[in-house]
């Protein structure tokens, strides 16, 4: 699947404690109904095998939405569930050998922290790029310090990828973020963490649109 940027509008990254009551697929298929563009199945302590058994009850609950759905870290999780690609940290598979294993028509996104981050990557091999943390948040607890607004700006100039920022975000950083020069936004908690996944996906994506005037 080839990304868009119109895809990274609003991505939902999830949390398997956060989602644990009402369960990873009904949260996810709320988001859905609410209007989340990308999905990016998160779950640092879960096994490979634990992670394809939930990217492929993921991806029917996604069929025909035209949402990525993408794993965190996990290159092999990604390849055997036959998922639209990846997300990487700094620290996970170098982005050469991910993409020949990935091939060319998946995704591949990398988080990003610092000036240097943002500027390492080859296009070839990357997608789009993942910007913060914004804000501090509960959701990664082992992140570097927050950047907010002015350095997400810093960091989103200094690319020509699509890039989509992550931490602490709620719907009034909505046209700060987009500002930035940011094609969307990543949360966690903010829907995850909601009483009513698809009305807080709904807030989310209605402050995103407003701010670049897109209703749609």
């Amino acid at each position: 699947m080839a990304l868009t940027r119109a895809a990274l509008r609003l991505y939902l990254v999830t949390d398997p404690v956060l989602c644990a009551a009402e369960g990873l697929v009904s949260v996810v298929t709320a988001a859905l109904r609410g209007g989340v563009s990308m999905v990016q199945l998160r779950d640092k302590g879960a096994s490979t095998a634990r992670r394809v058994e939930a990217a492929l009850a993921l991806k029917q609950a996604l069929a025909g939405s035209g949402v990525p759905l993408v794993i965190d870290d996990d290159v092999e999780a990604a390849v055997l569930a036959d998922v639209d690609g990846v997300h990487l940290g700094q620290d996970d598979m170098p982005l050469a050998e991910a993409r020949r294993r990935l091939g060319l028509d998946k995704i591949i996104g990398l988080s990003c922290e610092t000036a240097d981050h943002v500027r390492a990557p080859d296009p070839a091999l990357v997608d789009y790029l993942g910007l913060g943390t914004v804000f501090s948040t509960p959701s990664k607890p082992d992140h570097k310090a927050a950047i907010g607004l002015s350095g997400l700006a810093q960091l989103a100039g200094g690319t020509a990828l699509p890039s989509v920022a992550i931490g602490g975000l709620k719907p009034g950083h909505a046209a700060g973020v987009l500002a930035a020069g940011c094609d969307g936004m990543a949360v966690v908690s903010a829907i995850c963490g909601q009483p009513d996944p698809e009305a807080a996906a709904r807030r989310l994506r209605a402050a995103l649109d407003a701010a670049t005037g897109d209703r749609r």
